[in-house]
């Protein structure tokens, strides 16, 4: 609450400030500075619980698994993504500070600061065009603020602006708004070249952000017909170059591959938009979007309860079908005739209709109601919010020059108000995204019937008990839930219940053969329990739903060497080493089968190869390991000083390591330096006091050093 407070006391301060002022000859400049350090003081203070924030639901999948986002310097693989210009963010952001979370929720929020900032001028600025100015130009400042404060504080924005990852959706808001503002400067000013080209740039940016964008260069002509134009044809015959602009920038869209994903029919499972997505038809799709669109406002008005996953459910009866229907054809309608009618009204009704129609109306997408596509729609309410309370009190107090002051007087009182109860449910509401099992409990408190809620909760939960019971009950809501069956494998293997762990595995690849994980898991589990036969057939399974599992393959193996079958495990290991050529031990067990095939120089250029990789050095065990292989060819080979060189290096990453004292102490044996092996072979059992092998090596020294002093 103490935030909702000191907003309001800090508009208070601003509103006096900016009176006192007003009626100071030579000080116009003041309340132009006064509103706009308003909204950028009330958005932080709604926002700055966000900080604490971390990294929630598919941040690390974007952020820490990007590797696009890893070399600044890289720009051709940074900007080969879908949404290169989020992409740059992000990358921006982990230059500067890698992965502290600080640096990515400031830019959020500066983002959506901007953007606020952005629909103040915007608001503004139509407000005062010639045909308004008569009415509104004294209160411009006040009406657009109003907008632009509730708007920047509202709860309905915390999905853009404190998950991360949804900065996507605010670049994009922001981009949208200067697109239009810049139209309208360049229509309205000295130097329209400029802006227009402004106008078409921040187009191209909102295009890399995301694909909403793609109504961007529509809206521009209805503000232009609304606002600036007698009609569509002398908008277009005025700014045609722009137009043109507008509409290329579209082609971004193509070259990042965003339109095929849209527009491809070709059905996959892991898509999760586009008519290829498999999850519902278009059709069903369609009728389900009224009801999402009469809850989206719901929430414009009543925001709670706020839900990161609503699990929406596709409208199968009419009672669902038919009355949100009648609402969203009722808006249509009114939109199309105000177009008409009312030109103004038109266009804010179309700005709703138009920015939400990429995700509500008939392409599918896996979910089909998420909150932070109302980002942008969200500022069409609260204007007609605000114009429609300015002309309600307007029409009970009437229109007079002293009565205006108290119309806009009664009218920022009011905005006040329900800023500071805004400001304060988002800074509520931010807390909610503290961490994934925040979120996630969240989501099934709001959602009890969330499947995947349940989910998501019990794999971040930590409590393995508790983690069970969320397993067990995304399986009650969906039975041929894949994902939560091999969560519940999970739970079973780490508490050791191996039987339990391999029944909840095969119940996951009963109902997703291509879940390659719970293959892979089942194959060890089934290792672990002596069924080599069934395991081989697993890890087969494994790879193939995805070639590229690198584990599958390595353990596969492994297991195909213990079997005996060499030519199949050298096979193996050389694909992991094509997928990822840093498998460090991929390359030291390539290297045993060649010595196993007899094919010793091979697998001494096979160990050295793999102590040169400079992944490898990080595992010290390795290391260790690599040396005690390629140690013991050399020995074999007869070349005693190169061993014991071999061994000492070694010995400097791993000190504590028995067999590289072992092999020490050997080579020292045969290169005739008693005392020394006996050294080595007493620190190797010093580490490992049963190892037989160094004790009777021990015994041999000591007999041959009696048999010398004889």
């Amino acid at each position: 609450m103490g935030a909702a407070v000191e907003v309001g006391r800090l508009m208070k301060r601003s509103v006096k400030a900016a009176e006192k002022v007003e009626s100071t000859p030579g000080s116009s400049w003041m309340p132009r500075a006064v509103i706009p350090l308003l909204l950028v003081v009330a958005g932080v203070a709604a926002y700055w619980t966000s900080f604490a924030g971390d990294f929630v639901y598919d941040d690390p999948v974007h952020i820490h698994q990007n590797e696009r986002i890893r070399d600044l310097g890289s720009l051709g693989t940074l900007l080969g993504g879908r949404r290169p210009v989020v992409d740059l963010t992000l990358a921006l952001n982990y230059a500067a500070g890698q992965l502290d979370r600080w640096g990515y929720h400031a830019f959020n929020l500066a983002v959506h600061l901007l953007a606020g900032l952005a629909l103040y001028g915007l608001v503004r600025r139509t407000l005062s065009l010639e045909a308004y100015r008569e009415r509104f130009a004294s209160l411009s400042r006040w009406l657009a603020g109003a907008v632009a404060l509730l708007w920047l504080v509202h709860p309905l924005q915390t999905q853009s602006v404190t998950y991360i990852i949804q900065r996507g959706e605010s670049l994009m808001g922001l981009f949208y708004l200067l697109t239009v503002y810049c139209l309208m400067r360049g229509a309205t000013g000295r130097h329209p070249i400029e802006w227009y080209a402004i106008a078409v740039a921040t187009c191209a940016l909102g295009m890399g952000s995301k694909a909403v964008m793609v109504t961007a260069p529509l809206t521009a002509l209805l503000y232009d017909r609304a606002f600036l134009s007698v009609s569509f044809r002398a908008a277009l015959q005025r700014r045609y170059p722009l137009y043109i602009g507008l509409v290329a920038t579209l082609g971004i869209l193509v070259v990042t591959g965003v339109a095929h994903g849209v527009l491809d029919t070709a059905q996959a499972a892991n898509r999760s938009v586009g008519f290829g997505f498999k999850g519902i038809t278009p059709w069903a799709y369609a009728l389900t979007q009224p009801g999402v669109i009469v809850h989206y406002l719901r929430l414009s008005f009543w925001p709670d309860p706020l839900c990161l996953d609503y699990a929406w459910p596709a409208a199968a009866t009419a009672g669902r079908i038919v009355p949100p229907l009648v609402v969203v054809l009722i808006l249509v309608g009114g939109t199309a005739w105000s177009l008409r009618a009312r030109p103004w009204l038109g266009f804010v009704g179309a700005w709703f209709l138009l920015i939400l129609a990429p995700t509500s109306t008939i392409i599918p997408i896996r979910d089909p109601l998420v909150e932070h596509r109302m980002y942008l729609p969200l500022a069409a309410v609260l204007l007609l919010v605000v114009l429609g309370a300015f002309h309600a009190v307007e029409w009970l107090i009437g229109a007079d020059a002293w009565r205006r002051k108290a119309i806009a007087r009664t009218g920022l009182a009011i905005a006040l108000g329900l800023a500071g109860a805004l400001a304060y449910a988002t800074s509520q509401r931010n807390h909610a995204y503290q961490s994934d099992t925040t979120i996630w409990r969240d989501v099934v408190s709001k959602r009890p019937d969330n499947a995947r809620g349940h989910l998501k909760y019990g794999a971040g939960v930590g409590d393995l008990g508790e983690a069970e019971r969320a397993f067990r009950r995304a399986i009650e809501l969906r039975p041929d839930y894949a994902d939560a069956h091999y969560n519940l494998g999970l739970v079973h293997n780490a508490r050791g219940e191996l039987s339990k762990a391999i029944d909840a595995y095969r119940r996951a690849v009963d109902h997703n053969p291509k879940h390659a994980q719970a293959q892979y898991n089942l194959a060890n589990a089934l290792s672990r329990r002596g069924e080599g036969d069934a395991a081989v057939e697993a890890y087969m399974k494994a790879i193939d739903a995805d070639p590229q599992h690198d584990n599958a393959q390595f353990n596969l193996g492994i297991a195909l060497h213990e079997r005996g079958d060499l030519d199949g495990a050298a096979a193996r290991y050389r694909a992991v080493l094509r997928i990822n050529p840093e498998f460090g031990r991929a390359m030291r067990n390539l290297g045993h089968v060649l010595l196993a095939q007899g094919r010793k120089d091979d697998a001494s250029a096979q160990f050295g190869a793999a102590l040169r990789r400079g992944s490898t050095q990080q595992d010290p065990e390795l290391v260790a390991d690599l040396c005690c292989d390629l140690g013991r060819i050399y020995i074999d080979q007869g070349e005693l000083t190169r061993a014991a060189q071999l061994y000492t290096e070694g010995l400097a990453i791993h000190p504590r390591h028995p067999e590289l004292y072992f092999g020490l102490g050997e080579a020292f044996a045969k290169l005739d330096k008693p005392e020394l092996a006996r050294t080595a072979l007493q620190e190797c059992l010093r580490f490992k006091p049963r190892h037989v092998r160094a004790r009777q090596a021990l015994q041999m020294l000591q007999s041959q050093s009696e048999s010398n002093d004889e």
